[in-house]
């Protein structure tokens, strides 16, 4: 073919084979995806500072949970907290050592005296399905004391700044560790660790916090 030819025939293709490209959804996920901003270092980050005393937590966030008579239920964090003073903790995981070892079981012990000083409901949080958050109340005895709440999909953790990628371990995103005293929908004391470490996210710091 002479180069007259085939310059000819590539300047007939070229505009088919472009109107293809960019009206195909395969160039419409690399346009998304170049444009999409990231929760990462960089110029488009969008990562959300961890939430500090004084805030609102979202009010619309939804929660799940199964109640006494095994129904599963949802919950708006707005109506959670509407006019109550609660407790309100999150672990990275159910089932895991620490959380199930010291963690729950310190606020199923302060339960009645965290009530007997004014707090309404105390509640655990962790990015588990509610089976699963149902199944691990059960087991450490938390019924009737600690509300179990599933963050599935790990939205509450993210709106707040919390969430705590654990993905080189298996475990996808999760929520770091925290222990929050929330009235009425405002944060007035909250203990965020670093990670999973347990330091200062216990029951007594937040008994300390309410006298």
């Amino acid at each position: 073919m002479s180069a007259a030819i085939a310059s000819a025939v590539s300047a007939a293709v070229a505009p088919r084979a472009s109107g293809r490209l960019h009206g195909s959804r395969f160039l419409g996920r690399m346009t998304v995806a170049a444009i999409k901003p990231t929760r990462v270092a960089g110029a488009r980050q969008m990562k959300i500072q961890a939430i500090a005393e004084g805030d609102k937590l979202p009010a619309d966030v939804k929660l799940n949970f199964f109640d006494a008579e095994g129904n599963m239920q949802e919950v708006t964090v707005g109506s959670l907290t509407k006019g109550k003073k609660v407790v309100l903790f999150a672990v990275p995981g159910a089932f895991t050592p620490t959380c199930s070892l010291k963690h729950l079981p310190g606020f199923i012990e302060k339960a009645d005296e965290l009530r007997g000083k004014g707090v309404d409901t105390i509640a655990c949080v962790s990015v588990n399905d509610a089976f699963v958050m149902d199944a691990w109340g059960k087991s450490v005895g938390a019924d009737g004391k600690i509300m179990m709440l599933a963050d599935g999909s790990a939205v509450f953790a993210q709106a707040i700044g919390a969430e705590l990628d654990l993905s080189d371990k298996g475990l996808g995103v999760r929520s770091r560790r925290y222990a929050m005293l929330v009235d009425d929908g405002t944060v007035k004391k909250v203990n965020m660790e670093e990670g999973g470490a347990f330091t200062v996210s216990g029951a007594d710091d937040i008994m300390a916090a309410l006298e």
